[in-house]
């Protein structure tokens, strides 16, 4: 009898108490309603989602009244209004962005105190097994034989012998009780790890939505500088737009046709990859203030974005995405000078980096994937930038055959 019940507690030991930290439940997004700190907290929650719901609206008409404007003829009056436009639905990206940390906040102060019930709960069980254990200890000394013996009468043996079984029923409900509770404390504790990174991806989309904001109403008191509120001097302004985009079009289709020419003689291109898919970012930051052709491009009207605008500071590293040769680097001493580089691959492919503010590479110079070619800018006013600009930025492109195609079918 002494033997089996050592060996029954050890097995109810091992079982309940160590596996629980190995056993894991999928965790959902329930906590304890009877904590009324709890009931506040989801109270709060529930209003931060009907404030989302309705941003999610308002920006949803204001994308509508974007694309209304630009189904509209060309004019100074649209483009004041597609910009305020703009503006207005980055302020409500903000607002929804904070409103969401918000509700993260509050979700993740309402696991923290479920967490802190489910540690405490623990505790008290913990503390139950071992009066128990001591019950045990106490009484597994003694086979049925002896119960038996000092007893005087069968119904004195049989509660005794009730006892113990009880004893071994609350021991295993007990620790089974442990277990799940450490099963929960770890679902939540990975649900709340879960949103606190939810929160700090939230924190950085805010940052990048406030520069956002600032660089649409620099765009806007661009435009008011530069055309006086005039028709004539707008439209006089997408003339020399346009006529400077088609210059430097020509000029990077002319020199990669050179230069892809001079180096397939030469035969340069034998050791590299055909592939692009071995192509990485340029530049260490990934957030896209502007996609290929899209829609919502503020120079939309002078010709279709031929690449993706990648936000960084002025004068951070530019690298090139995959090895090749230098088919053009344009340096500028003026800021309406467009500065950029031009790398020839192989496989028919070709990538552009523009809006430069320094160069370190020269024509036809070999370069690996990952080298420094020069120092990213695109502020207004300075030189490199170019007029096709309205913050800090990385211009990047991809071409096959040398027609630009979306960069982010090449970028891991």
């Amino acid at each position: 009898m002494q033997k089996r019940v050592k060996i029954t507690l050890f097995l109810l030991l091992a079982l309940g108490l160590f596996a629980g930290s190995n056993f894991l439940v999928l965790a959902d997004n329930t906590t304890s309603t009877d904590n009324p700190e709890i009931q506040q907290l989801n109270k709060e929650i529930e209003l931060r989602k009907d404030k989302i719901k309705q941003l999610e609206d308002t920006i949803s008409s204001y994308k509508q009244n974007i694309a209304q404007k630009q189904t509209e003829g060309v004019s100074l009056k649209n483009q004041m209004s597609i910009i305020d436009n703009h503006i207005a639905q980055t302020q409500a990206d903000v607002d929804l962005t904070t409103q969401e940390m918000q509700k993260t906040q509050l979700e993740i102060d309402a696991l923290n105190i479920s967490i802190s019930e489910k540690e405490t709960t623990i505790g008290r069980e913990k503390k139950m097994v071992a009066k128990i254990i001591q019950s045990l200890h106490a009484n597994d000394q003694k086979n049925f034989l002896e119960i038996m013996l000092t007893n005087t009468n069968f119904a004195d043996f049989y509660d005794q012998a009730k006892y113990l079984e009880n004893v071994y029923t609350d021991l295993g409900r007990t620790v089974k009780g442990v277990r799940l509770a450490k099963e929960d404390l770890n679902s939540k504790k990975i649900l709340s790890e879960s949103k606190r990174d939810e929160y700090n991806k939230l924190l950085d989309q805010l940052n990048n939505q406030k520069k956002d904001l600032t660089d649409e109403k620099t765009n806007k008191q661009d435009l008011l500088v530069q055309t006086k509120s005039s028709e004539l001097r707008y439209q006089t302004l997408l003339d020399s737009l346009r006529s400077q985009y088609k210059v430097v079009e020509n000029e990077v289709s002319s020199f990669e046709a050179q230069v892809r020419k001079k180096l397939s003689e030469q035969d340069r291109f034998n050791n590299q990859s055909s592939s692009g898919a071995d192509f990485i970012w340029p530049v260490s930051g990934h957030y896209i203030t502007a996609r290929f052709h899209d829609p919502d491009y503020p120079f939309k009207n002078v010709f279709q974005h031929s690449g993706v605008d990648i936000r960084m500071p002025q004068g951070s590293m530019v690298h090139a995405a995959a090895s090749g040769y230098i088919g053009r680097a344009k340096r500028c001493t003026a800021s309406t000078c467009y500065s950029y580089v031009l790398i020839i691959h192989n496989g028919n492919l070709s990538t552009l980096y523009g809006h430069l503010s320094s160069i370190l590479i020269n024509d036809e110079q070999f370069v690996n994937k990952g080298d420094i070619i020069g120092y990213s800018g695109g502020t207004p006013g300075m030189v490199g930038s170019g007029p096709f600009v309205t913050g800090a930025h990385l211009h990047f492109e991809v071409r096959s055959n040398g027609i630009p195609v979306d960069p982010m079918g090449y970028l891991p």
